[in-house]
């Protein structure tokens, strides 16, 4: 690596150094490397800050202390002569704590910051960048694309407003910049939590020896952690399907994605979910030709029919193909290296597209923590942790958290389950609710739900009333140009509590919370109509909805 962007600055000016501790982390062409100081003693300047470029030369840190001299060892080969190769030792240490995590995920990194605030030392074990996926490689920048579609959706929609530019265009080499330096600055925010509440950062793999230690490795430091209690929050990574082709270099992970600096002008994403769902917009609105291939009836699967109905209608008005009940055979490559993607819908179907994107969803992480040997159980499927409402394994002290668990693959939940694990840790008695989780979906327009929907209070024979109104109906919407879409209220007719909602439509990933709150105080429906609502705003459908349950809606 002769450059790259500082992604990690592990050291504050005055710290104390050792020899083979690392000083930053640099990053370029999706590898990171971490650069270890080859000296003992103090910090006296750090020349630079997350989000700088660097290259090969440049003076990063200044030590005053002196270089420690790097060993050289002697290495017999195969054949039939002597070798040297000149290596550092690893520099080896045992340390002492009361927590150890594994992973700085929206999940460890919440644990880490309650169990410090209750009196606990904390060590966190990160092999890779603080913040986990969600911050790196999830929603956090995926979230920063979603701004980008939209202000140039905006700008070419300008007209409607009575607002006109001559020109316009997408430079995507600043759109991922803009998106790096959001990761950097959040990542670095978070590093600095955790120093301000004094949790031990320890950078390498880890691996589980026993109940009570933790091994760590990295390329210049071994570390035994000798902990009380463990708790594995390592995430999830993206799922990989047996599709002849998959591998060909035109195919796109989600994290691939996400680094694109030439927008490609045709792409195919297999699976409709919420990333694939969430993906097709952004692309969409910045240019490209979008067709979806959807293994399922119907995209995003887990919502009620009307929902469904309604987000692929917009999509299908905005250009975007979809393509349902289609198994994908394979992908191959033609001349002009596009990539063929060849599926059966009632019928063989071929797509020639520049780029294809696989987006069929996560699997929990758990390579190399050694599980086995420990003894910690594995959910029925072998794809996850097996925890309980305490979020405890089957040994006492160690808890799993997050993807890692295989259970609810959302980030407030693994930052939910990471403060009950904490409590329980430090003999507070908590246990995790799922009957309360919101979901949201930034698709253009956004979704949003909570709770039990229509189809799930079918199948359980729980009587409901449905309170509907549309955003079209809606003040603040109309002069928003952004009218698709509806609330819609679940009401337990006997006693009138609310128990679900979906919005989907302009704010409804911040509208949810209200109907959230309602659910998890287990308040009736009066409660909402009885709230005076500001006006204008789109807050009023969520009031307009509660009346439509109770046959009473004014505006519509």
């Amino acid at each position: 690596m002769k450059s790259g962007k500082v992604v990690r600055v592990c050291k504050n000016v005055g710290d104390e150094i050792h020899s083979g501790e690392p000083l930053v982390a640099v990053e370029e062409n999706k590898k990171t490397i971490d650069i270890y100081s080859n000296a003992e003693g103090i910090i006296k300047e750090i020349n630079v800050k997350e989000g700088d470029k660097v290259k090969l030369g440049q003076l990063l840190v200044l030590i005053e202390g002196e270089i420690v001299e790097q060993k050289e060892v002697k290495k017999e080969s195969k054949g039939s002569f002597n070798y040297f190769e000149g290596i550092m030792s690893p520099i080896e240490e045992e340390i002492e704590t009361k927590v150890t995590i594994i992973g700085s995920g929206p999940g460890g990194y919440v644990a880490a910051i309650k169990l410090a605030q209750m009196g606990a030392d904390v060590v966190i074990v990160e092999k890779d960048s603080i913040g986990g996926t969600c911050l790196n490689r999830g929603c956090i920048p995926t979230k920063a694309l979603v701004r980008s579609a939209e202000i140039y959706k905006n700008i070419q929609d300008a007209n409607k407003y009575g607002c006109f530019s001559k020109e316009h265009g997408v430079n995507m080499d600043e759109v991922i910049s803009r998106k790096d330096n959001i990761v950097a600055q959040l990542t670095g925010g978070i590093e600095h939590l955790l120093g301000s509440n004094n949790v031990k950062i320890i950078t390498g793999v880890g691996e589980i020896v026993d109940e009570n230690t933790v091994f760590v490795k990295s390329k210049r430091k071994e570390t035994t952690i000798k902990t009380e209690d463990i708790i594995i929050a390592t995430g999830s990574t993206v799922s990989r399907l047996p599709i002849p082709g998959i591998e060909l270099d035109n195919v796109l992970k989600s994290d691939e994605a996400l680094e694109l600096i030439k927008l490609p002008e045709e792409i195919v994403i297999i699976g409709g979910g919420v990333i694939g769902m969430e993906f097709a917009f952004i692309y969409n609105s910045l240019g490209s030709k979008v067709t979806i291939v959807e293994f399922m009836p119907n995209i995003l699967p887990s919502l009620d029919e009307d929902v469904q109905d309604t987000i692929r209608e917009i999509a299908e008005d905005r250009g975007i193909k979809i393509y349902t009940d289609s198994k994908v055979d394979r992908i191959l490559d033609d001349e002009n290296h596009k990539c063929i993607v060849e599926f059966t819908n009632g019928e063989k179907k071929f797509i020639s597209t520049e780029k294809v994107l696989v987006s069929v969803g996560r699997q929990p992480y758990i390579e190399g923590l050694n599980l086995e040997k420990v003894k910690v159980e594995l959910n029925e499927n072998k794809k996850g942790v097996k925890v309980d409402h305490k979020m405890r394994t089957n040994i006492p002290n160690i808890y799993a958290i997050g993807d890692a668990t295989g259970q609810v693959q959302l980030a407030h939940v693994a930052s939910a389950q990471g403060i009950v694990a904490a409590k329980n840790i430090m003999g507070k008695e908590s246990v995790i609710d799922y009957s309360n989780i919101p979901s949201a979906i930034f698709t253009d327009p956004e979704i949003a739900t909570i709770g039990i929907d229509e189809k799930t209070a079918a199948k359980e024979n729980i009587d409901v009333e449905i309170g509907k109104f549309p955003f079209m109906s809606n003040g603040k919407a109309l002069t928003y140009g952004s009218t698709e879409g509806f609330v819609k209220i679940i009401v337990e007719k006997d006693s009138k509590k609310v128990i679900g909602a979906a919005i989907i439509g302009p704010n409804a990933t911040d509208l949810i919370n209200e109907v959230s709150i309602a659910i998890s105080n287990e308040l009736t429906i009066d409660y909402i109509i009885d709230t005076i609502h500001p006006h204008p705003t789109t807050s009023e459908s969520i009031f307009e909805a509660a009346l439509a349950a109770e046959g009473m809606c004014i505006h519509n």
